[in-house]
Order: structure tokens, then sequence, then C-alpha cells
């Protein structure tokens, strides 16, 4: 069992290492902000800013969201359905 989590935890920091940063050809085609995190053509126009801008509230939003929900629930209902999966 020790040897299998190994592996995987092996081929896990592989694969992260290898694909996590842009190689040295998207580098050059990348703009400073995202020079070593992205592949391929960086954002073409203010628009894509834009829209990167949106996405990252977001999903800043639902971060926040979840752990408030996920630390303090606030459901006092004992006829509710969070109670029959947690019997």
């Amino acid at each position: 069992m020790k040897v299998s989590l190994k592996y995987t935890i092996t081929a896990a920091a592989l694969f992260f290492t290898v694909y996590a940063f842009a190689c040295d050809a998207c580098k050059l085609r990348q703009p400073e902000v995202t020079r070593d995190f992205t592949h391929g053509t960086g954002p073409e126009s203010d628009w894509d800013w834009f829209i990167v801008g949106i996405v990252i509230v977001i999903t800043v939003l639902a971060f926040v969201y979840s752990l408030k929900y996920l630390i303090k629930p606030g459901e006092k209902n004992t006829n509710h359905i969070k109670y029959y999966f947690l019997k």
C-alpha cells in the first residue's frame, strides 16, 4: 500500500512540474503578467483582460461563499435533507 502511494505522489509531482508552467516558446508570446503560467498566445485585446478579471471575481466569490457555508451553514431544521444523509 505504501509503495503505490509513493508512486502516485511521484507521478502527480512530475505531472505538476511538466504541465504547470509554460515552455520557453510560449514564454516569448505571453505578456509580462502571464509569462510563466500559461501556454499559447496571451490575451490579444483589452476585452480579454476584462473577461479574465470577471472570471477571477466570480472564482473568488464562489470560494468565499463555499467556505462560509461549509464552516457555518446556518441550517437548523431537523427535517432538512442533510440529516437524512448524516444518519
